[in-house]
């Protein structure tokens, strides 16, 4: 059993840990209160165990609310108690701290039946060098395999055959041919996995049928000059976070940088001197240089002598909330940017997903309009595959028109 000794010393490390991370004054302030509450809460209770169950017990005393877990959405009174009780329990479980976002989902419980492999094959994530969202993306489709084998009654990897594994998929019917195609993916990775690491007696993964998606099949959306224009004018570069997102917007725009690599962007990645930004593509590790144009440059510095807060994190854009850490693995600036876009009064067309890659798709559009050739296009993007570019070819609908053939010259002999 734990010490009460420990849970305070875990309970002043987190207080102290947040003072460094300049949480608000008022954040540490209910930090500590909930926390001495709690602490009074097991003393009465005679409980000296720091464990999910005793922090289940307590918010359940003090907001009426019972909990399966601590995970899910709350309410303002829910999460005066919940947040600072996680904290605690997951520095006192791990030894330290760090922002993370409460799962909104019930955390994975893997049967005991397929622990052994389904933990193998985690390892085999890391050493296939699996980005960590790739790791949750595909993790998604391996756990709702894996429960859904448990829900059959099968015991055992070794049982698993065609039927079972066409069962699952019936569940994606109606789904979007891309995303099935992803799952089918996973399956084939998973079960092929498990083949060869002998917890199969017979490779099915052959077996799953294949979706056929033709690569150039759609037409990228891009924006016209005058929404870019209004976008970045929606944007308030008075305030410290509309620094930030005008110069992360003002990159995509004009250099057509992915999220994944502004996300990773460091300040050192900019050389004042030679006037250019040099980085590893997070997508294809390979590296790129791209010139640092005077608009950039000067939103940069903007960001970093008037809005970027004051922390030790070598990342050029940071979180505007503490802790003052990178931003997290996944974040896409998709809400900041669809927030400017309705402040803009800018309405994306019915079924048209306006992310950031969208503006990527512009800067190609807009190249393509001032003639530049395809393997300078594809060398801006970061594209290993001139093939790849030729997609955006599609945008240029003017240049298309002039290669329309007249049906009579194709006819007529």
């Amino acid at each position: 059993m734990n010490d009460l000794k420990q849970v305070q010393q875990s309970s002043d490390a987190v207080l102290t840990w947040m003072s460094q991370k300049e949480y608000s004054i008022y954040t540490i302030k209910n930090h500590a209160n909930v926390l001495n509450v709690f602490m009074k809460f097991m003393a009465e209770q005679q409980i000296t165990e720091l464990s999910e169950a005793t922090a289940l017990l307590f918010i359940q005393a003090k907001t009426d609310v019972t909990l399966e877990g601590l995970w899910g959405s709350g309410n303002r009174k829910l999460n005066r108690y919940l947040k600072p009780v996680q904290n605690l329990l997951r520095h006192h479980e791990t030894g330290h701290l760090g922002f993370y976002m409460r799962s909104k989902i019930p955390p994975f419980l893997c049967p005991q039946e397929f622990k052994k492999e389904y933990l193998l094959f985690q390892d085999e994530y890391h050493a296939r060098n699996y980005a960590d969202a790739t790791i949750l993306s595909n993790n998604a489709t391996v756990h709702k395999f894996i429960l859904y084998l448990k829900e059959k009654g099968v015991c055992s990897s070794k049982v698993i055959s065609v039927p079972y594994v066409t069962g699952f998929l019936k569940s994606y019917t109606g789904s979007k041919p891309k995303y099935v195609a992803t799952v089918l993916y996973v399956l084939r990775n998973y079960l092929g996995f498990l083949y060869e690491n002998g917890f199969m007696d017979c490779d099915i993964s052959g077996n799953l049928p294949s979706v056929r998606l033709i690569r150039n099949a759609f037409i990228p959306h891009s924006w016209n000059k005058e929404d870019v224009l209004r976008l970045l004018d929606s944007i308030d570069r008075e305030d410290s976070k509309g620094k930030r997102d005008y110069a992360i917007i003002l990159m995509v725009v004009r250099l057509g940088l992915r999220a994944s690599d502004i996300r990773k962007m460091k300040i050192t990645d900019i050389n004042w001197q030679r006037r250019i930004i040099s980085l590893t593509m997070q997508k294809t590790g390979y590296p790129i240089e791209l010139p640092l144009l005077d608009d950039i440059g000067w939103a940069v510095i903007d960001y970093l002598k008037n809005g970027r807060p004051n922390t030790r994190c070598n990342r050029l854009f940071i979180r505007h909330r503490a802790p003052f850490d990178a931003v997290g693995e996944n974040e896409s600036f998709y809400r900041e940017l669809h927030r400017y876009m309705q402040a803009a009064g800018i309405t994306p067309p019915q079924g048209v997903h306006c992310g950031l890659h969208s503006l990527r798709s512009t800067l190609a559009r807009q190249m393509l309009d001032s003639n530049a050739p395809l393997p300078v296009i594809s060398e801006t993007l970061g594209h290993q595959n001139i093939n790849t570019t030729s997609i955006y070819l599609k945008i240029d609908v003017e240049g298309l028109r002039k290669c329309a053939l007249d049906p009579e010259e194709v006819l007529i002999p």
